[in-house]
């Protein structure tokens, strides 16, 4: 999977459409990925000693790393990622504007 933990994505289809925010966790196993503001839902939840009232929360689910591009930090455009080698290392670098990605 291409897409990490930190990076800037833009969702590409869905309710969201359009909407960017960073990667919180990645499950590449399944292939999805949680995105801050992204798909949010409500849960209902019972009082707790942590949550003392209880109540509807909103928590952020996952979607699918298809419906997402990852934006480029310098050029502030969504495309895929790919990998290349420079030098001994091997890097990940936005196809689109060609800048390698941390």
């Amino acid at each position: 999977m291409k897409i990490k933990k930190g990076d800037t994505v833009k969702v590409l289809s869905g309710k969201d459409r359009g909407k960017e925010g960073k990667v919180i966790s990645v499950d590449p196993k399944r292939q999805r990925l949680r995105v801050e503001g992204v798909h949010l839902a409500k849960k209902h939840q019972a009082p707790s000693q942590a949550n003392e009232q209880g109540g509807i929360i909103e928590i952020v689910a996952s979607i699918h790393a298809s419906n997402v591009a990852v934006v480029c930090p310098t050029s502030k455009q969504a495309g895929r990622v790919g990998y290349r080698y420079e030098g001994d290392s091997k890097v990940r670098y936005h196809k689109k504007s060609g800048e390698v990605l941390s």
